[in-house]
């Protein structure tokens, strides 16, 4: 009987060409979204992505994500450093700044302040540029930070540094090494633009020496944002977390606990994701509409079909199979198409800048959508199939 109930559904190109059309419709959107939520909840975090090599997080007892952080004293540092199965600490400090470029245009950037020493967290530097060249006073490293056109320069040594004014309409380029800037009124030189992870929202970004910062930037009491610490051997990171917390005082959060905290924060505070349940909600809505009808009314226009079998003896839980093996198929094509041109989708969208992250879980979630839009839909369109009655079929012709 599942070979007849395919051989209804092919026989009708029309309907089925729009079944598998409103599954695919629904795959391609739900599939979609998750991996925009994927790809933006993985840059909400991208500080905690750089600095890969930090065990524990330590940070103001009211920090809850990494883009919304107080600073600390200064102390903070050898107090954490004192604590036992403590192997090394790293300062890591953030800032806001308005940047003036060459042809007057100010642009805020993101001020990224990492240890002297170490320079932990600097992301690798185009063009085989080493970081060390930070080390040099008055050197900063930037980067877009997933942004498209915010590190223009004017091209033309004419238009830089003008006297008359502004020059706001005039060519430009990005910047490269050996360009400057004015941060807090203190010229700065480019040694470099880094390719570090994008950022969501997207900012553009500078890194810089803690030393570098102090001379630069506004005078501040407390510069400390983050203290990273690396565990001894034979120490776990949540038991140095934990030791951390109770010596010090300071919340202290291993790398994937602070992701975990951030990816909540922005469920609850960041609008986009009002945005993506918004498309899964069209998404759902599209899939119930076209799939359901679709589906409803090819039934519909087969209960002579229907009422053959029934009068051939053929039990009611046959002709359920029969409807949910309709639906099957679509489903199961519908859903290939759909994560397919999720994929090609996804690519263009990679490539013009948007957070979009395919991981292996926001597949299934498409797949799972589907399925609960398929199963709903066959079981509305199954109901007049299980109330039939041969005789009244007939009789109405």
């Amino acid at each position: 009987m599942i070979y007849v109930a395919l051989k209804m559904l092919f026989g009708d190109r029309g309907k089925f060409a729009g079944l598998v059309f409103g599954i695919a419709f629904t795959s391609f959107l739900v599939t979609f979204a998750a991996s925009y939520f994927a790809g933006f909840m993985t840059r909400g975090f991208a500080l905690l992505t750089e600095n890969g090599t930090a065990d524990v997080w330590v940070m103001d007892p009211a920090v809850s994500s990494v883009d919304q952080a107080c600073n600390m004293p200064w102390s903070a540092l050898n107090r954490v450093r004192s604590v036992a199965g403590v192997k090394a600490v790293v300062p890591l400090a953030l800032g806001t700044a308005e940047v003036r470029f060459p042809n007057g245009r100010f642009q805020p950037f993101q001020v990224i302040g990492v240890d002297d020493a170490t320079l932990a967290g600097v992301p690798p530097i185009g063009n085989g540029v080493s970081s060390r060249l930070l080390r040099q006073p008055d050197t900063v490293v930037v980067d877009p930070g997933g942004t498209s056109g915010k590190l223009a320069t004017p091209g033309n040594s004419a238009d830089q540094w003008p006297h008359d004014g502004p020059h706001l309409e005039v060519p430009s380029r990005e910047l490269r090494s050996g360009d400057d800037l004015l941060v807090n009124d203190h010229r700065v030189v480019v040694v470099g633009v880094s390719q570090g992870v994008p950022r969501f929202p997207p900012r553009p970004l500078i890194y810089l020496t803690l030393g570098n910062a102090e001379r630069i930037l506004p005078p501040e009491r407390r510069r400390l944002t983050f203290v990273l610490a690396s565990a001894a051997q034979a120490v776990t990171a949540p038991e140095l977390a934990r030791r951390i917390q109770e010596a010090t005082g300071f919340r202290a959060r291993t790398s994937a606990d602070f992701k975990a905290d951030t990816v909540r924060w922005l469920l609850v505070n960041s609008e986009d994701v009002g945005d993506i349940a918004a498309m899964l909600s069209l998404a759902l809505s599209v899939g119930f509409g076209v799939t359901g009808i679709m589906l409803y009314i090819f039934t519909q226009e087969n209960l002579r079909q229907y009422a053959v079998l029934t009068a051939m003896g053929t039990t009611p839980r046959v002709l359920l199979l029969m409807v949910f093996a309709q639906a099957g198929i679509c489903a199961l094509i519908g859903t290939g198409l759909g994560i397919g041109l999720c994929g090609i989708a996804g690519e263009a969208a990679v490539r013009a800048g948007y957070p979009f992250r395919m991981m292996w879980y926001t597949p299934l979630f498409g797949s799972a959508m589907v399925l609960v839009v398929s199963v709903v839909a066959a079981a509305l369109s199954a109901r007049p199939v299980l109330k039939l009655r041969a005789t009244s079929v007939f009789a109405a012709r």
